[in-house]
Formats: structure tokens, sequence, C-alpha cells
């Protein structure tokens, strides 16, 4: 049996949508942040080293990083005969996009939120100005605009897809959901961007999704 270490409010969500999807029988083993740092309880590192969620246990198996999840699952006890063979072009889109999500895009969404941070922690007021100016200027000159060029591909792809590979969903689009989920709820994705909402609007209407919402709890990003 899966068991998913499931983090409130997290990339875990994903997994607990794609599990939904295969109708794959499973476990949730529910952890909660700390209310003021936001992060994972020390708990989950009896699960894996690092702490953090997702992990998944399959019999002896302790999988972590949505990424291989993703694809172990897909894998392991999806539909074979879906899944692209290795050599053509969707094997290789499918692994772009498995991999973009967390290693292009997500990264400067988390740029953006710790600079965020930064600007509203509490500090000595003669800190305040400079740390707010370093902040803004780093946020204009170079986040802001990485994540411009981001969201205006991904647009772009979605205008030309119903799915990140063409007409049917894949595991891909189960590891994008959560930066998108979280460029929409945090205002990045706003209405001049209307494939992308279309896009996430379209895969949260999905009953395994739904689902998975019932099981995970609550979720701020749907």
């Amino acid at each position: 049996m899966i068991t998913v270490h499931h983090l409130n409010n997290s990339r875990s969500q994903r997994i607990l949508w794609m599990l939904e999807e295969l109708e794959q029988p499973y476990e949730i083993k529910c952890y909660e942040r700390d209310p003021k740092t936001m992060l994972a309880p020390d708990s989950l590192r009896k699960v894996h080293p690092l702490g953090k969620s997702p992990v998944i246990t399959d019999g002896d198996l302790t999988i972590a990083e949505s990424g291989v999840i993703i694809d172990y699952l897909a894998h392991t006890y999806g539909d074979k005969a879906s899944l692209p063979a290795p050599g053509t072009q969707q094997w290789i889109d499918y692994n772009y996009w498995l991999h973009y999500a967390e290693g292009s895009l997500m990264p400067f969404l988390l740029l953006r939120l710790i600079f965020e941070k930064v600007k509203a922690s509490p500090m000595p007021f003669f800190a305040k100005p400079i740390a707010k100016g370093i902040a803004d200027k780093t946020g204009k000159q170079f986040i802001g605009p990485q994540i411009k060029n981001h969201l205006d591909f991904i647009e772009a792809h979605l205008g030309k897809n119903e799915w990140l590979l063409g007409d049917e969903i894949s595991a891909a689009d189960f590891q994008i959901s959560f930066p998108l989920e979280a460029s929409l709820a945090r205002g990045i994705v706003g209405r001049n961007r209307p494939n992308i909402r279309n896009y996430v609007e379209r895969y949260q209407a999905r009953t395994a999704y739904q689902r998975a919402l019932e099981k995970g709890g609550k979720y701020d990003f749907a």
C-alpha cells in the first residue's frame, strides 16, 4: 500500500491528485506546517532526512522529490501504453516539462516569495528602506522579467495545446500544477494570461482533483 506523507499547502497535493487519477489505493499521513515559520515539522525527518514533503513509501521503497515520485507512479501504476516511447519527441517533451516545473519555473517564484518576505520582515527602522530598496530592485530588474518570460512561454504553449503534451493529460501536468496554482493564488498570473487560467480551471474541475482536495484537507491554492 502506498503511503503519502502529506504536508498541508504543499507540493504533495499534486501527488494525491495523481493517485486519484490513477484510481490507485493509498493512505495519507498528514503533517501540519508550523504556523509561525511555515516550515514542515521535524517528524518528517523520520521519513526522509531532509524533512520535506512530498515523500511516499511503497512497500520497502521510500521515494522523495516530486518529479521522481510522479515518474515512478506513472511507470509503476499508470497505463504503460500511454507513456511516450523513449527516444521520441514526445518522450523528450514529457521529460522536459517534468523537470521544467521545478528546475526552471519554481526557483524564480521562490525567489519572489523570499524577497517579498524580506520587505515584510521585522528589522531596525534604519535598515528597512535599504532592504526594501534591494528587494524592489532585484524584483524589478531580475526576478520579475524572468517570471514574465516563463509565464509568457507557458501561456503560448497552452494556447496551442489542451494539456502539456497535447490532447491527453499526462504526468507532466501533475508536476506543473503547483507552481501555476501558486502563481494564480498570489496574483502573479492575471487576466492577461487566459490560457494558463483556463488550463488550471480545467484540471481543478476534474473529479479526481476534487477527490484529492477532500482527502488532503485545506489547500490555499485551489
